[in-house]
C-alpha cells in the first residue's frame, strides 16, 4: 500500500461541492445535490459539503448528519457524540426522550424557514488536526488515520493548503481492489 499516494484516490477540490461559511443551509443542501449530479459516474456519491470562509480557505465541513442535526438543536443536549449504546441506553428509552422532549415535531413542520435561517458556520464540522493529510502520504497512512479517528474522510493537504478530500469509500474500494487481485493458494 506504500506505493500509492493519497494524490491518487482524492478528489480535487475543483470536483467536491463547496459553499461559503456565509452560506444558508438550504444553499448548502442544494450544493450538495448538485454535486451528486454532477458526480453521478461515481459509486459513492458525495455526502458532505466543504465550506470556505471569506478567504477561499476551507474551514469545515457540513455532512448529511450535521444537516439532520441541525433541524433540532436539542440533539447535541440530548444525545452524546459517541452515541448512547454505549452506556446501556436502548431504543425504547431514545424513543421516550423523542415524546418527552417533543423532538423532531416543530423541525419538520418548519423545515423551509428553518434551512434558509441557519447559517453554515454555526453548524459545520471544524476538522481536527487528524483529519488532514498530506496528498504524498501513503493509502497505508490513510487507512491508519481513518481507522484511528473513526473518520469517513479526511481533507488533502499540499504546502498545508487543502486540496481535497479522500473519503473512506474511496479507501475501501482501492483496498478491496488490491484483496481481489490476491492470488490465494
Amino acid at each position: 500500500m506504500k506505493s500509492i499516494p493519497v494524490k491518487d484516490l482524492m478528489i480535487p477540490l475543483k470536483d467536491y461541492a463547496t459553499v461559503s461559511e456565509e452560506a444558508t443551509l438550504y444553499e448548502a443542501v442544494s450544493a450538495l445535490k448538485e454535486a451528486r449530479k454532477k458526480f453521478d459516474q461515481s459509486l459513492y456519491q458525495h455526502r458532505a459539503v466543504l465550506v470556505f470562509d471569506a478567504t477561499g480557505k476551507i474551514v469545515g465541513k457540513l455532512s448529511q448528519l450535521d444537516v439532520l442535526k441541525a433541524l433540532e438543536p436539542k440533539y447535541e443536549d440530548v444525545f452524546s457524540p459517541k452515541g448512547m449504546d454505549r452506556f446501556g441506553i436502548n431504543q425504547e428509552y431514545i424513543r421516550k426522550m423523542i415524546r418527552e422532549l417533543g423532538l423532531l415535531k416543530p423541525p419538520l413542520d418548519d423545515i423551509c424557514r428553518i434551512a434558509a435561517a441557519l447559517r453554515v458556520k454555526n453548524i459545520m464540522y471544524k476538522p481536527t488536526e487528524g483529519e488532514y493529510i498530506a496528498e504524498t502520504a501513503s493509502l497505508s497512512e490513510a487507512v491508519l488515520l481513518l481507522v484511528a479517528g473513526h473518520h469517513q474522510s479526511l481533507l488533502v493537504t499540499r504546502d498545508k493548503e487543502i486540496v481535497g478530500i479522500i473519503r473512506l469509500t474511496d479507501v475501501f474500494e482501492k483496498i478491496s481492489d488490491l484483496i481481489e487481485s490476491c492470488t490465494i493458494s
